[in-house]
C-alpha cells in the first residue's frame, strides 16, 4: 500500500486547504489513494482538473482517485460520472476530519457535497508552511457575498465567513513560537473579513491586533484585496506599520468603467487609481500587483486599452492576466463574447505590458538594500514580493538583509 498523493490546482487557499487534508488523511491512515482539490475559476480549469484525474488512473489504475475543490462542489455530478473518480468531497466535508475517517475505511457515498450557501461558519484549519519553511499562512475569512457577473467561486465557496480575531491571533502566536518570520493571510474575499462578526470590524482591525499582539512577528502580509472595501484602519496600517508588507495584490479586473459595470463590480477605474495614488503616498514603497480580465464579454478595443492604460495609471507591478473563459451558470455567460483570438491577442499585450512594468520596478531597486525573506536556499522574496537570487546558499526561513546589484530574467540579484 502507498501513501496517497495529492494535487493542487488553483488559488493560494486551495494549496493551504491541500496541507490541512494532508495532516487529516496520515491521521486517517488513508493509503493508495490520489486527492485532487480542484479549481472552478475558468471552465479551462475545470477541463485540466478532468485531465488530471486521468492522469492519475492511468499512473495507478488500482488506487482510489478522490475529487474535491471548487470544480467538485459546482459540477459534483460532472464528476461523480466520471469512471476513474471513486468519491466527490464537497468544499465543506474536505476539511472536517470524520471525512477522512470515513474515508480511510473505504465508506462513505460516492458523492458527499452539502449545500455550501448554508454554511455560516468558517472552517479554518491550522497549518503550519505550505511545503517550506520560509512561510506560513493564516486562513482568516471564506467564501464571498458578492456576484460578479462572470464569476462561479461564490457557489464554490458559499457566503463570506470569517474567522474570528481571537483564534488567528493565537494561531499567529503558535506559528512565531515555531520559528516563522513571515505570516500571510489568506481568503476569497478578504476585505470582507468581519461584516458577519460582533461590530463588524474590518480587515485593518484584524491587522492592527495581529502587529500588536504578536509583537515578535517579523513580517506580516496580506494575499489579495478589493481596494474599494479597504478600510481606514487598513490604510493606517500600511502608512505606519514597517512589519506590514508593502504589497498588495488588488482584485481590479479590468480598467473601463462600462466593463466594471458589466461585471458588477463595486468600483470604477477613477477609484482604482485614487486608491492606489493615495496609498503610495502613505507607503512609497508599496507595489502592487492586479487581477485583469482579457477580453471580457462585449469588450471593444477602446474600452481594452482602457484595463492596458489601468497599469500605468495604477502603477501596477505583478499582473495575473486572465483571458476571459465562459463559465456555464454566469450571467456573463450570456453576454455577447468577444472572438476567442481577440481574446487571446489582448491577453497578451497585458502581459507583454506586464513585463515590462516588472522590468521597470526591478531595475528601480537595483543599489537598494532590502530584507529577504529566504524561500530557497539560494532565493527569497523582498518586502514588494520581488526574487532575489543569491550566488551562495542563505537560511531559508530567515531574513537576511542585503544589498541589491542587479537584475536578471525578472528577479533581482544580491550583491
Amino acid at each position: 500500500m502507498s501513501t496517497p498523493v495529492f494535487k493542487t490546482l488553483g488559488c493560494r487557499l486551495n494549496a493551504y486547504e491541500t496541507e490541512a487534508m494532508k495532516t487529516l488523511a496520515t491521521g486517517a491512515g488513508l493509503e493508495n489513494a490520489a486527492v485532487i482539490n480542484t479549481c472552478a475559476v475558468t471552465a479551462e480549469a475545470v477541463r485540466t482538473a478532468r485531465q488530471q484525474i486521468r492522469k492519475l488512473h492511468r499512473e495507478d489504475p488500482d488506487r482510489a482517485i478522490l475529487v474535491t475543490g471548487c470544480a467538485a462542489q459546482t459540477e459534483a455530478a460532472t464528476f461523480a460520472e466520471m469512471p476513474e473518480v471513486t468519491r466527490v468531497i464537497g468544499n465543506v466535508e474536505k476539511l472536517e476530519a470524520k471525512t477522512w475517517a470515513n474515508l480511510g475505511k473505504g465508506r462513505g457515498p460516492a458523492v458527499q457535497v452539502r449545500d455550501i450557501m448554508a454554511e455560516t461558519q468558517a472552517n479554518a484549519p491550522l497549518i503550519d508552511g505550505l511545503g517550506t519553511r520560509a512561510r506560513a499562512y493564516i486562513q482568516v475569512q471564506n467564501g464571498c457575498d458578492h456576484r460578479c457577473t462572470f464569476c462561479i467561486i461564490p457557489y464554490g465557496r458559499g457566503n463570506s465567513r470569517s474567522v474570528p480575531a481571537d483564534q488567528a491571533v493565537e494561531q499567529a502566536k503558535r506559528l512565531v513560537a515555531k520559528g516563522f518570520n513571515e505570516i500571510v493571510l489568506t481568503g476569497v474575499d478578504m476585505t470582507s473579513w468581519g461584516a458577519d462578526l460582533d461590530g463588524k470590524p474590518g480587515l485593518g482591525v484584524l491587522v492592527k491586533r495581529l502587529l500588536a499582539e504578536v509583537p515578535d512577528l517579523p513580517r506580516l502580509r496580506i494575499s489579495s484585496i478589493d481596494s474599494i472595501e479597504a478600510d481606514e484602519d487598513l490604510v493606517e496600517a500600511l502608512a505606519t506599520e514597517n512589519r506590514l508588507m508593502p504589497h498588495l495584490h488588488l482584485s481590479l479586473q479590468a480598467g473601463d468603467d462600462i466593463v466594471l459595470k458589466r461585471m458588477k463590480r463595486r468600483h470604477l477605474r477613477d477609484d482604482a487609481i485614487a486608491f492606489c495614488e493615495r496609498v503610495r503616498k502613505l507607503r512609497p514603497d508599496i507595489t502592487y500587483g492586479a487581477d485583469i480580465i482579457a477580453g471580457f464579454p462585449t469588450e471593444t478595443e477602446a474600452m481594452f486599452e482602457n484595463s492596458l492604460a489601468l497599469v500605468k495609471d495604477c502603477g501596477l507591478t505583478w499582473l495575473h492576466v486572465f483571458p476571459y473563459s465562459i463559465r456555464q451558470g454566469t450571467p456573463a455567460a450570456r453576454m455577447p463574447q468577444v472572438d476567442k483570438q481577440v481574446i487571446k491577442d489582448r491577453a497578451a499585450r497585458l502581459r507583454t505590458t506586464g513585463d515590462l512594468a516588472v522590468e521597470a520596478y526591478l531595475q528601480g531597486q537595483v543599489g537598494q538594500t532590502k530584507d529577504v525573506l529566504i524561500e530557497k536556499p539560494q532565493m527569497g522574496r523582498s518586502p514588494g514580493f520581488a526574487p532575489v537570487e543569491f550566488a551562495k546558499p542563505q537560511p531559508v526561513g530567515q531574513i537576511i538583509r542585503t544589498q541589491i546589484a542587479s537584475t536578471t530574467a525578472n528577479t533581482l540579484v544580491a550583491k
